[in-house]
């Protein structure tokens, strides 16, 4: 199959889905929120009222984006005052669910305008592969768990639907495509924010020994899916068309674009951290016993997540719209059957568009993040 042959779907379950499974990247950005509200502390901010403009790449249903939007807005209060306009833009696809997340923006008891009128929320449906804003226009951009969703799938993988588990040629065409999207969103984001401004991402990552942590879930999953094939739930060529455009990646794939010189158009390393986040489920079944709530907490986590992509493979719309019951079925049995810790790990990256009024003594340059 040829490079970009086939589109990466992307697309969480909608109805509020992600919204209510979607801790684990909750956990993530919550590990990434002293480097957010330092990169607030940094922003270079002329002295006029324009209006302050967040962009929040790859908002999904919302949910996720409160706290660490909320944050944000606290410490540009901070700093600014609560009479500047904060403009607040939430950015996914087009075919995102876009009603759950103006429900949450209009009625989630957290949402960051609760007790802020100077704070503008609004959203666009486009790519971030895309052109999104005019040039200059973005003071703070945040993405979380949104990028590690590639533009296309560049391969089919024999055996799996995953890119970590591809091999060879395979995997070369993976690690291909994922420096091109990295480099492309990197260079989209660098012509929309404004010198001076700070964009944050936070990426599901790969240690640098190449685990992702959630490896043995997805093997689970793999697995349902060929019991589904054997028993003729679907098809064998349904299966083989099933691809998850999700790449994790290393530290050291994050920081290329950055090398040999430092700067990559005009965006500047500030940080480059890789934690890891602790499995919530397994400390609360260690905890309290319950093997059910362990299984439908990392069932519907991979359901909402990844089932719309893999269900995009099928045939028709009737057995798309059973197969994710099918696959969460399954998955919580086997689940249930042979409980583990899912440990995964987690890369934060700031980085800093040059110009501006910054201090340029903050910036932490590329060789002190080796």
């Amino acid at each position: 199959m040829q490079s970009g042959a086939v589109r990466s779907h992307g697309v969480m379950e909608g109805g509020g889905s992600y919204n209510r499974h979607a801790r684990i990247p909750a956990g993530g950005a919550g590990l990434a929120m002293p480097f957010l509200e330092q990169a607030v502390q940094r922003l270079a901010l002329n002295g006029n009222n324009h209006p302050i403009v967040i962009a929040d790449y790859g908002s999904s249903e919302g949910k996720n984006s409160l706290a660490p939007l909320r944050a944000a807005i606290r410490g540009l209060r901070v700093r600014f005052g609560p009479n500047r306009p904060i403009q607040v833009v939430h950015i996914d696809q087009a075919a995102n669910d876009f009603n759950s997340l103006f429900d949450v923006l209009h009625r989630d008891p957290e949402r960051y305008s609760a007790e802020d009128p100077n704070t503008f929320p609004s959203a666009i449906g486009r790519s971030f592969y895309e052109p999104v804003f005019p040039p200059e226009q973005v003071d703070l951009g945040w993405s979380s768990y949104a990028a590690v969703w590639l533009s296309h799938i560049p391969a089919l993988i024999p055996g799996h639907f995953l890119a970590v588990a591809s091999t060879g040629e395979v995997r070369a065409a993976f690690d291909r495509q994922g420096a091109e999207d990295w480099r492309r969103f990197l260079s989209l984001r660098a012509r929309e924010l404004r010198p001076g401004g700070r964009l944050v991402v936070v990426l599901p990552a790969l240690n640098d020994h190449g685990a992702a942590g959630f490896e043995p879930l997805f093997n689970h999953a793999n697995a349902a899916v060929a019991e589904m094939v054997a028993e003729g739930t679907i098809s064998a060529d349904e299966r083989a068309r099933m691809v998850l455009g999700a790449y994790p990646r290393r530290r050291a794939q994050l920081l290329e674009p950055f090398e040999p010189s430092g700067p990559f158009e005009g965006l500047v390393v500030e940080n480059c951290e890789l934690s890891e986040l602790p499995d919530a489920a397994w400390t609360d079944y260690q905890r309290d016993g319950k093997l059910e709530t362990y299984a439908d907490w990392h069932a519907g986590f991979f359901r909402s997540i990844f089932a719309p992509s893999l269900a995009s493979a099928l045939d028709d719309a009737a057995r798309r719209s059973s197969f994710a019951d099918q696959l969460e079925a399954r998955l919580k049995q086997r689940l249930a059957q042979r409980p583990m810790p899912f440990h995964s790990f987690v890369q934060t990256i700031v980085l800093a568009k040059e110009g501006g009024n910054a201090d340029s003594n903050e910036q932490v340059r590329l060789e002190t993040l080796r």
